[in-house]
């Protein structure tokens, strides 16, 4: 029998859908990702999208 998802979860998978969505179009286009890392704004080149 299928466990359901609670609103968590939920929310939690489409927020990782969201993110992948996001790093592979960077990825495709070759622009940059800035994120926030160590407190710090750090821009992450396509190349380097793992």
């Amino acid at each position: 029998m299928k466990k359901r998802m609670t609103i968590l979860d939920k929310a939690e998978a489409a927020m990782k859908k969201a993110v992948k969505k996001v790093v592979d179009e960077h990825k495709k286009t070759g622009r940059p990702l800035v994120v926030w890392k160590n407190g710090k704004v750090v821009k992450i080149t396509a190349k380097n999208i793992k």
